[in-house]
């Protein structure tokens, strides 16, 4: 129970005075087949789309998240290109589009321009060192879907690495890997804010 309430006061604390709480990934060596394979899914130019069982439930889910969203992002037709884009390279780098929801709220606050200390940028706070390792010299980190792709395919990269735990993976992402604060509070910002089960789903999606 202290746990909880120490996770949820770091929360509220955030979202009251606006602080994020980002940190940096560190610069590793990667394998050639690694920084192949990343390099291939950053320039991915695919159109986003959702990706649901029906029309319907992918119209629910956007609907649903838009509501929760509207406070952070007050344009709507922006708000909605956030999150198609955020749920398909989010859902194409096999991550939950709601933790990364979560994830954004505490590395940015869902400040589009975001800069940290350390020059992490945008939406998920990548660091511009990940453009001269598996990108190319256009690509601009304050573009909405260029932070999405880098960020998801960064963090699918570190889920790669602890082989499927999220938790040692967001340490990793945030530069704080062995302490607890970053994960807990991606976590509960996830489950707090952005946790969403659809009322049916099909095992045969559809793209809309």
């Amino acid at each position: 129970m202290r746990h909880f309430m120490h996770v949820s006061l770091l929360l509220l604390l955030a979202g009251l005075s606006g602080l994020s709480f980002a940190g940096s990934q560190l610069e590793e060596p990667l394998s050639n087949s690694v920084k192949a394979l990343m390099q291939r899914s950053v320039s991915d130019r695919a159109v986003p789309t959702l990706t649901f069982a029906t029309q319907e439930e992918g119209q629910a889910w956007l609907n649903e998240m838009s509501e929760r969203l509207k406070k952070r992002i007050p344009d709507a037709r922006y708000r909605e290109d956030f999150l198609r884009t955020l749920h398909y390279e989010a859902s194409r780098a096999g991550l939950d589009p709601q933790m990364v929801l979560g994830l954004i709220q505490v590395e940015s606050g869902f400040k589009k321009y975001a800069v940290s200390s350390v020059g992490a940028r945008g939406f998920m706070q990548v660091m511009p060192f990940w453009v001269r390792s598996i990108g190319a010299k256009d690509h601009n980190l304050f573009l909405l879907r260029t932070n999405l792709r880098y960020g998801c395919t960064i963090l699918r990269h570190y889920v790669d690495i602890e082989r499927g735990d999220l938790y040692r993976a967001l340490g990793r992402y945030n530069g704080s890997l062995g302490r607890p604060e970053y994960p807990n509070l991606v976590l509960g910002a996830w489950r707090k804010h952005w946790d969403y089960t659809p009322k049916t789903w099909n095992n045969i999606p559809k793209n809309i």
